[in-house]
């Protein structure tokens, strides 16, 4: 039996590749985890094309999709300059606040 407590420790990562940066996340997002987001999002679109990374995201509260949707709205230059591979809680959350279109979804990155 899993304890509420024992959640994933949030972590970002950034690597750079070739065409692209890479954004690794995993854990959970939320008011707490978002600045951290933000400034590796940021980092790394200084340099290059971003792929933000949540197939380890377990959680992501409203801080963390304002985060996704604001990034986005400011690289609508389409997915070769941003785009988000997703994992089921996020894929959810998503869904639930019908933001799909809006955001650019990958399947892998």
């Amino acid at each position: 039996m899993s304890d509420i407590f024992d959640a994933q420790p949030f972590t970002v990562t950034t690597v750079a590749g070739i065409d692209a940066c890479r954004v690794q996340v995993a854990g959970e997002v939320d008011i707490e985890t978002v600045p951290q987001l933000q400034q590796a999002l940021e980092d790394a679109a200084a340099s290059a094309s971003v792929v933000l990374d949540l197939t380890a995201v377990t959680f992501i509260d409203s801080s963390g999709v304002r985060v996704l949707v604001e990034f986005a709205q400011r690289n609508e230059d389409g997915p070769e300059r941003f785009s988000i591979v997703s994992s089921p809680p996020v894929d959810r959350v998503i869904d639930v606040t019908g933001l799909r279109d809006r955001l650019p979804l990958v399947a892998e990155g």
